[in-house]
């Protein structure tokens, strides 16, 4: 049930489920989840069945396990760290009369979710015969809180509506704890479910009125967490009431009569908490008093405060494309899930799958640096601030791991919960350095975009500076080549462990020369770390004499050292069914190959696209179009990007509709054990950086936008230090605005124009014509033609 194809009405500001899919009941749990980066709740239903992945998640916390190794080598990881599905808050199941409300039994007469992306809740009405033909209709709305970042509610309502007479109801709200679930872990490592089995030990169970709180603790991550549930009840007539609490369950039961046509209401209000040094007492009280706050609040304060939090966003986060509403809709739900990752997460990371669910073991990569961080610096910039605090917060164990591995600076983890490496693929794990200058990218964004003054003499700088000498340590000069770092694994995990990966020696560059303007910027950092100017002068060296590996036979970058003369894969002879080719082939197979799993120089070609020439992008991004089986979700995106730089408009629009549908359609078959939202994150870059063209690679925004044929206007906007800049992209001419702040200069195709508050047109210049480019066989991107 996690790998159906969802469908979705097309709705600008929502995403509704209209009936009940079993097929892709996983999928629709991962779409309708709520967060606010510290809670996480999937979209499961409030009775607990049907369900494939119940899950509620606390950014950050989990359990260890060791890790698998046939044969272990010094350097390896020892432990794993998997997010745990912790006490379940969203449980009220009702009996309608004798009979459990189960949407598998009885005849379901409507069922109608609704996430609202505008006001950050889910909704659902439910009208349900039981099978003694009793007919409730049972309404909902659930919220986790943006502004309250420990708080959600849930308003539960029950209605008699079958005019035969009166209805006994009971309604059972729980708190649960160590409930089944399907993990999700990649490789179903039985070493993992048994972590997994029951993570939660039991340590203090309260329960008084309408209240309950259970504390509980990790078996060997020594991590505590505290639950808690309140409610508010409106009832027509005579009731009941009851609450205990145990080790795993709460329960408060409602048992109500309800005459012909009323209803009883429910409000359960919610608070969650953890902590590696607290006390369950203490926990105990942090979640009482914030029930105690949320219940004085009300419910419709929660409501309206979730609101007016999305409204402020949503002025400046907004893409609005006219000819497409499928991907208008798309578009909307990967930015509100990217806010909801990232919002409250307050030095907490991000994970690939954000709070949706347990895929990737609810691990931080690369990509929140690479996919997500670019997005929130523009539209959520506290956001992006405090994830790359939470990076600066771990500095001590990557210095300890570069230590570990021979290394100076600071050795980021491939994936991590906590900060510790915990990749047990040595190849796709510790060797995928670019990690550090991918994190040191993110800073300088931020910094760029920001001015954070603070944030650079309190974090970033220290963050350049230690990742810096990471590289200078990690590569070496050589007589003929310049500066070269060997044996590391790009962005491209289908050639692992190779020399001078173009990718990840350019993203080294920028990162060598921005540590050394950081010591410039800020001599105090620089003392206090030990910076001399003989080792600010090895980094300037190193970035000026990068090796960036070129074939003059072909005309064409490689990838990496001597990639271009590798032996070519037989796409014409890959049948459709065996791809992704890591399933279904041996690494050894792959890596001697030219096939690329998800775009690398190509990435390149977009990030550091400062490095390379119009005609080098647009000769290097043909030879790798025709190599790429995008057997990752984190493709399309830069395919895209790149795509539409160099003319390929409607292949770059092809290519967005599957980096932002790739959760809403299931494109790679797995959303059901949450989302990608890397990829989710993509449909804002593919707007932005694609059809807007907008680079930042110096600190200054540069644009350059053209539409492709489906799309007739392009409207987004941009958070830039402290102004809010609107661009509108139409077929002929963009337009520039500032809706707040003090003029800025950007560059329009290459023309400098100063914006201020009154809009500036300018004229977008003919696209040159270019000759088509060709995808492996079977691996062209579906057509898009806009559209409803």
């Amino acid at each position: 049930m996690t790998g159906g194809r969802p469908h979705f009405p097309i709705e600008p500001w929502s995403l509704t489920e209209i009936g009940l899919d079993h097929a892709s009941l996983g999928v629709h749990e991962s779409v309708f989840a709520l967060a606010n980066g510290h809670i996480g709740m999937r979209g499961s239903l409030e009775e607990g069945e049907p369900v494939v992945v119940p899950g509620t998640y606390l950014n950050g916390f989990f359990e260890e396990r060791p890790l698998p190794y046939a044969e272990a080598g010094y350097g390896f990881p020892e432990q794993g760290q998997t997010v745990v599905n912790v006490t379940d808050g969203k449980l009220i199941r009702l009996l309608v009369g004798d009979t459990p409300l189960d949407l598998d039994y009885g005849e379901i007469v409507e069922h109608r979710r609704t996430l609202d992306l505008r006001r950050g809740v889910l909704r659902r009405v439910t009208e349900w015969r039981s099978p003694n033909g009793r007919v409730v209709t049972v309404t909902s709305t659930r919220l986790v809180s943006l502004r309250r970042r420990s708080i959600a509610a849930i308003e539960y309502t029950v209605e008699c509506t079958d005019g035969r007479g009166d209805l006994y109801v009971a309604l059972q709200s729980d708190l649960l704890a160590n409930e089944p679930v399907d993990s999700g872990t990649e490789a179903e490592d039985p070493r993992a479910t048994a972590a997994l089995a029951r993570p939660l030990v039991s340590e203090l169970a309260v329960a008084r009125g309408r209240r309950a709180v259970l504390v509980h603790r990790t078996r060997r991550s020594h991590l505590r967490m505290a639950a808690g549930m309140e409610h508010i009840v409106d009832v027509p007539d005579s009731s009941t009431e009851d609450i205990e609490a145990g080790e795993d369950l709460a329960r408060f039961t409602l048992a109500a009569l309800l005459p012909q046509g009323s209803s009883v209401r429910l409000v359960k209000y919610l608070a969650y908490g953890w902590s590696s040094r607290r006390s369950a007492a203490a926990l105990r009280d942090q979640v009482e008093g914030a029930l105690a706050t949320a219940k004085l609040a009300g419910f419709e304060r929660l409501a309206a405060e979730q609101r007016e939090e999305l409204d402020e966003y949503w002025a400046h986060a907004d893409v609005e494309i006219d000819g497409d509403d499928e991907l208008q809709q798309a578009i909307r739900v990967g930015v509100f899930h990217v806010l909801q990752a990232g919002l409250r997460a307050e030095r907490q990371p991000i994970p690939a799958k954000g709070l949706t669910g347990p895929g990737y073991d609810g691990h931080t990569f690369w990509d929140t640096e690479t996919y997500v961080l670019p997005v929130l610096t523009y539209i959520a910039p506290d956001a992006a601030r405090d994830a790359l605090r939470w990076r600066h917060s771990t500095l001590d164990l990557a210095r300890a791991r570069a230590r570990e591995l021979g290394l100076r600076g600071a050795t980021f983890p491939w994936r991590t919960i906590r900060g510790e490496e915990t990749s047990g693929y040595w190849p796709a794990g510790t060797a995928a350095f670019h990690i550090n200058a991918d994190i040191a990218d993110a800073v300088v964004r931020y910094f760029h975009a920001s001015q954070d003054e603070e944030f650079d003499r309190d974090y970033g700088a220290e963050l350049l500076i230690e990742t810096a000498r990471l590289w200078a340590s990690l590569g070496h000069f050589d007589e003929e080549d310049g500066f070269r770092i060997d044996g590391v694994t790009g962005p491209d995990e289908y050639t692992a462990v190779v020399d001078n990966n173009i990718y990840t020696n350019l993203m080294a560059q920028r990162n060598l020369r921005e540590a050394a303007a950081a010591v410039t910027r800020q001599p105090d950092v620089a003392e206090r770390l030990d910076v001399s100017p003989a080792e600010v002068a090895v980094w300037e060296r190193a970035a000026r004499l990068m090796r960036v590996p070129w074939d003059a036979r072909l005309g064409v970058h490689m990838q990496s050292e001597a990639f271009t003369h590798h032996q070519e894969w037989a796409f014409a002879h890959t049948p459709p069914d065996c791809y992704p080719l890591l399933l279904h082939y041996p690494y050894f197979e792959i890596y001697r190959t030219q096939v690329v799993k998800q775009a690398d120089l190509v990435m390149a070609l977009h990030l550091r696209g400062d490095a390379f020439t119009p005609e080098e992008k647009s000769a290097d991004f043909a030879y790798y179009e025709a190599r790429t089986v995008r057997d990752s979700s984190l493709s399309a995106t830069q395919q895209a990007v790149v795509a539409a730089e160099t003319g390929h408009l409607d292949l770059a629009y092809d290519y967005w509709g599957e980096a932002t549908l790739t959760d809403l359609h299931n494109l790679h078959g797995n959303s059901g054990h949450g989302l990608h939202i890397a990829s989710l994150a993509g449909g804002w870059t593919v707007a932005v950086a694609g059809f807007g063209g907008m680079r930042d690679h110096d600190g200054h925004l540069l644009f350059a936008p053209r539409l492709p044929a489906g799309i007739d206007r392009l409207r987004f906007r941009l958070t830039y230090q402290g102004r809010y800049l609107e661009v509108t992209v139409g077929r002929t001419q963009a337009t520039y605005r500032l809706t707040a702040g003090e003029p800025l200069d950007v560059h329009h195709h290459g023309r400098r124009i100063t914006v201020d508050l009154d809009a500036v047109s300018v004229d977008i210049p003919p696209a040159r014509h270019v000759e088509p480019v060709q995808q492996p066989a079977g691996k062209t991107p579906r057509h898009r033609r806009g559209g409803s």
